[in-house]
Protein backbone atom coordinates (compact mmCIF):
# COMPACT_ATOMS: atom_id res chain seq x y z
CA UNK A 1 0.00 0.00 0.00
CA UNK A 2 1.15 3.46 -0.67
CA UNK A 3 1.90 6.64 0.48
CA UNK A 4 -1.75 9.05 -0.85
CA UNK A 5 -2.17 11.60 -0.83
CA UNK A 6 -5.25 14.56 -2.22
CA UNK A 7 -2.36 16.77 -3.70
CA UNK A 8 -0.68 13.88 -5.82
CA UNK A 9 -3.98 12.61 -6.77
CA UNK A 10 -5.05 15.64 -8.06
CA UNK A 11 -1.97 16.28 -9.25
CA UNK A 12 -1.58 12.96 -11.44
CA UNK A 13 -5.18 13.59 -12.56
CA UNK A 14 -4.54 16.81 -13.78
CA UNK A 15 -1.13 15.95 -15.89
CA UNK A 16 -2.58 13.17 -17.38
CA UNK A 17 -5.79 15.01 -18.44
CA UNK A 18 -3.51 18.18 -19.52
CA UNK A 19 -1.70 15.69 -21.70
CA UNK A 20 -4.90 13.94 -23.65
CA UNK A 21 -3.86 10.80 -21.97
CA UNK A 22 -7.02 9.75 -19.25
CA UNK A 23 -8.37 6.39 -19.65
CA UNK A 24 -11.49 6.86 -21.01
CA UNK A 25 -13.42 5.13 -18.41
CA UNK A 26 -11.38 7.14 -15.72
CA UNK A 27 -14.10 9.74 -14.98
CA UNK A 28 -16.98 7.05 -15.45
CA UNK A 29 -17.99 5.47 -12.03
CA UNK A 30 -19.21 2.21 -12.50
CA UNK A 31 -22.73 1.03 -12.18
CA UNK A 32 -23.98 0.53 -8.70
CA UNK A 33 -24.41 -3.26 -7.54
CA UNK A 34 -28.01 -4.24 -7.97
CA UNK A 35 -27.80 -7.14 -5.30
CA UNK A 36 -26.24 -7.11 -2.32
CA UNK A 37 -23.79 -10.07 -1.06
CA UNK A 38 -24.99 -12.09 1.88
CA UNK A 39 -28.56 -12.23 3.30
CA UNK A 40 -27.88 -9.85 6.24
CA UNK A 41 -28.87 -6.35 5.01
CA UNK A 42 -26.78 -2.77 5.21
CA UNK A 43 -29.27 -1.06 7.47
CA UNK A 44 -29.22 -3.97 10.08
CA UNK A 45 -25.64 -3.89 10.44
CA UNK A 46 -25.62 0.07 10.14
CA UNK A 47 -28.09 -0.14 13.36
CA UNK A 48 -24.95 -2.32 15.27
CA UNK A 49 -22.41 0.43 14.44
CA UNK A 50 -24.24 3.80 15.49
CA UNK A 51 -22.03 4.74 18.90
CA UNK A 52 -18.35 3.57 18.97
CA UNK A 53 -16.50 2.59 22.01
CA UNK A 54 -13.26 3.38 21.21
CA UNK A 55 -10.51 0.54 21.51
CA UNK A 56 -7.84 2.75 19.47
CA UNK A 57 -5.70 4.79 21.65
CA UNK A 58 -5.76 7.65 19.19
CA UNK A 59 -7.44 8.28 16.09
CA UNK A 60 -6.52 7.88 11.90
CA UNK A 61 -5.86 10.09 9.19
CA UNK A 62 -7.83 9.15 6.06
CA UNK A 63 -5.19 11.03 3.54
CA UNK A 64 -1.86 12.71 4.63
CA UNK A 65 -3.44 16.28 4.89
CA UNK A 66 -6.13 15.27 6.58
CA UNK A 67 -6.11 15.44 10.71
CA UNK A 68 -6.56 12.69 12.91
CA UNK A 69 -10.31 12.18 13.23
CA UNK A 70 -11.26 8.23 13.23
CA UNK A 71 -11.42 5.67 15.76
CA UNK A 72 -11.36 2.11 15.58
CA UNK A 73 -14.51 1.19 17.75
CA UNK A 74 -15.12 -1.92 19.23
CA UNK A 75 -18.11 -4.13 19.44
CA UNK A 76 -18.95 -8.09 20.50
CA UNK A 77 -16.80 -10.30 18.33
CA UNK A 78 -16.16 -7.12 15.86
CA UNK A 79 -14.04 -4.27 15.42
CA UNK A 80 -15.47 -1.55 12.92
CA UNK A 81 -14.30 2.03 11.68
CA UNK A 82 -15.98 4.41 9.24
CA UNK A 83 -14.04 6.23 6.78
CA UNK A 84 -13.32 6.92 3.59
CA UNK A 85 -12.30 4.76 0.63
CA UNK A 86 -8.66 5.07 -1.29
CA UNK A 87 -7.80 2.52 -4.00
CA UNK A 88 -5.63 -0.25 -3.45
CA UNK A 89 -4.08 -1.61 -6.80
CA UNK A 90 -1.62 -3.64 -5.16
CA UNK A 91 0.06 -7.27 -5.65
CA UNK A 92 0.04 -8.78 -9.12
CA UNK A 93 0.28 -7.02 -12.21
CA UNK A 94 -3.18 -7.34 -13.76
CA UNK A 95 -4.88 -4.90 -16.72
CA UNK A 96 -6.26 -2.59 -14.34
CA UNK A 97 -3.34 -2.45 -11.71
CA UNK A 98 0.14 -2.13 -12.36
CA UNK A 99 3.01 1.06 -12.68
CA UNK A 100 1.20 2.71 -15.77
CA UNK A 101 -2.27 3.06 -13.69
CA UNK A 102 -1.91 3.31 -10.29
CA UNK A 103 1.14 5.77 -9.38
CA UNK A 104 1.88 4.28 -5.76
CA UNK A 105 1.90 0.62 -7.45
CA UNK A 106 3.67 -2.14 -5.36
CA UNK A 107 3.94 -5.44 -6.93
CA UNK A 108 3.17 -7.37 -3.14
CA UNK A 109 0.82 -7.63 -0.54
CA UNK A 110 0.73 -8.24 3.20
CA UNK A 111 -0.94 -11.42 2.67
CA UNK A 112 -0.27 -13.92 0.04
CA UNK A 113 -2.44 -16.46 -1.37
CA UNK A 114 -2.72 -20.39 -0.94
CA UNK A 115 0.15 -20.82 -3.32
CA UNK A 116 2.15 -18.01 -1.98
CA UNK A 117 1.73 -15.28 -4.92
CA UNK A 118 0.75 -11.65 -3.89
CA UNK A 119 -2.89 -11.10 -3.34
CA UNK A 120 -5.04 -9.70 -7.10
CA UNK A 121 -6.88 -6.52 -6.43
CA UNK A 122 -8.21 -5.86 -9.33
CA UNK A 123 -10.15 -9.48 -9.05
CA UNK A 124 -10.16 -9.82 -5.45
CA UNK A 125 -11.90 -7.82 -2.51
CA UNK A 126 -9.96 -6.75 0.61
CA UNK A 127 -9.19 -4.27 2.67
CA UNK A 128 -5.85 -2.52 3.98
CA UNK A 129 -5.60 -2.48 8.07
CA UNK A 130 -2.92 -0.06 9.62
CA UNK A 131 -0.11 -1.29 10.13
CA UNK A 132 0.92 -2.10 14.16
CA UNK A 133 1.61 1.28 16.09
CA UNK A 134 1.23 2.85 19.51
CA UNK A 135 -2.34 4.00 18.08
CA UNK A 136 -3.62 0.68 17.67
CA UNK A 137 -2.35 -3.37 16.83
CA UNK A 138 -4.78 -4.95 14.95
CA UNK A 139 -3.87 -8.56 16.01
CA UNK A 140 -3.99 -7.86 19.38
CA UNK A 141 -7.68 -7.25 18.64
CA UNK A 142 -7.99 -10.62 17.35
CA UNK A 143 -8.17 -9.32 13.28
CA UNK A 144 -6.04 -11.15 11.42
CA UNK A 145 -4.67 -11.49 7.51
CA UNK A 146 -7.53 -13.94 5.67
CA UNK A 147 -9.73 -12.51 8.19
CA UNK A 148 -13.69 -11.48 7.28
CA UNK A 149 -14.75 -7.77 6.56
CA UNK A 150 -18.26 -6.37 6.10
CA UNK A 151 -17.38 -3.57 3.73
CA UNK A 152 -21.15 -1.36 3.27
CA UNK A 153 -21.85 1.56 1.05
CA UNK A 154 -24.87 3.10 -0.33
CA UNK A 155 -26.77 0.37 1.25
CA UNK A 156 -24.96 -2.34 0.19
CA UNK A 157 -22.82 -4.82 1.71
CA UNK A 158 -19.92 -6.50 0.55
CA UNK A 159 -17.79 -9.28 2.32
CA UNK A 160 -13.92 -8.99 1.77
CA UNK A 161 -10.79 -10.15 3.66
CA UNK A 162 -7.94 -8.24 5.42
CA UNK A 163 -5.47 -8.35 2.62
CA UNK A 164 -3.05 -5.63 2.81
CA UNK A 165 -1.50 -3.55 5.57
CA UNK A 166 -0.83 0.43 5.67
CA UNK A 167 0.17 3.47 7.15
CA UNK A 168 0.48 3.52 10.63
CA UNK A 169 -1.64 6.53 11.14
CA UNK A 170 -3.94 6.25 7.37
CA UNK A 171 -7.03 4.32 7.56
CA UNK A 172 -9.28 3.85 4.96
CA UNK A 173 -8.82 1.57 1.95
CA UNK A 174 -9.83 -1.66 0.47
CA UNK A 175 -8.75 -2.93 -3.21
CA UNK A 176 -9.61 -2.17 -6.88
CA UNK A 177 -12.30 -4.86 -6.87
CA UNK A 178 -13.98 -3.95 -3.66
CA UNK A 179 -14.68 -0.69 -4.84
CA UNK A 180 -16.37 -2.05 -8.49
CA UNK A 181 -18.72 -3.93 -6.66
CA UNK A 182 -20.29 -1.56 -4.38
CA UNK A 183 -19.98 1.33 -7.09
CA UNK A 184 -17.36 3.39 -6.39
CA UNK A 185 -14.75 4.44 -9.12
CA UNK A 186 -12.24 2.20 -8.64
CA UNK A 187 -9.71 3.92 -10.82
CA UNK A 188 -6.73 3.88 -8.69
CA UNK A 189 -5.49 7.26 -9.10
CA UNK A 190 -8.68 9.01 -9.62
CA UNK A 191 -11.22 7.10 -8.01
CA UNK A 192 -12.11 6.09 -4.46
CA UNK A 193 -15.06 7.68 -1.82
CA UNK A 194 -14.72 10.71 -0.30
CA UNK A 195 -16.87 9.36 2.85
CA UNK A 196 -19.66 7.00 3.78
CA UNK A 197 -17.76 3.51 3.51
CA UNK A 198 -18.37 1.54 7.17
CA UNK A 199 -15.97 -1.53 7.97
CA UNK A 200 -17.04 -4.13 10.17
CA UNK A 201 -13.86 -6.64 10.67
CA UNK A 202 -15.04 -10.22 12.83
CA UNK A 203 -12.65 -11.07 15.26
CA UNK A 204 -10.78 -14.60 14.82
CA UNK A 205 -12.33 -14.99 11.29
CA UNK A 206 -9.98 -16.32 8.50
CA UNK A 207 -10.77 -17.32 5.29
CA UNK A 208 -9.44 -20.52 3.22
CA UNK A 209 -8.07 -20.00 1.00
CA UNK A 210 -7.58 -16.66 1.29
CA UNK A 211 -8.19 -16.11 -2.34
CA UNK A 212 -11.70 -17.54 -2.44
CA UNK A 213 -14.17 -14.97 -2.28
CA UNK A 214 -16.93 -17.50 -2.21
CA UNK A 215 -15.75 -18.39 1.13
CA UNK A 216 -15.49 -14.81 1.97
CA UNK A 217 -18.96 -14.49 1.39
CA UNK A 218 -20.27 -17.56 3.21
CA UNK A 219 -18.44 -17.44 6.33
CA UNK A 220 -19.23 -13.80 6.00
CA UNK A 221 -23.09 -13.74 6.18
CA UNK A 222 -22.61 -16.38 8.81
CA UNK A 223 -20.30 -14.34 11.20
CA UNK A 224 -22.78 -11.20 10.31
CA UNK A 225 -25.75 -13.08 11.53
CA UNK A 226 -23.54 -14.08 14.54
CA UNK A 227 -22.82 -10.11 15.36
CA UNK A 228 -26.39 -9.27 14.92
CA UNK A 229 -27.87 -11.59 17.21
CA UNK A 230 -24.49 -10.68 19.99
CA UNK A 231 -24.77 -6.42 19.71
Amino acid sequence: MRLRTLTLAMASGAALLAAGLMPANALATPAPKTAQEGSVSAADLLAKVKSCSQISSGKYKTDEETSATIPVCGKNGAVFWKADMDIDCDGQRTTNCNEDRDPWFQDDTAFHQSDGKPLKSESLPYVVVPSTSGIWNYSDAGIKGGGVVAVIYDNKVEYAVVGDTGPQDIIGEASYATAKALGIDPDPATGGADSGVTYILFKNSKVSPIESHSAAVSLGDQLAKQFLANN
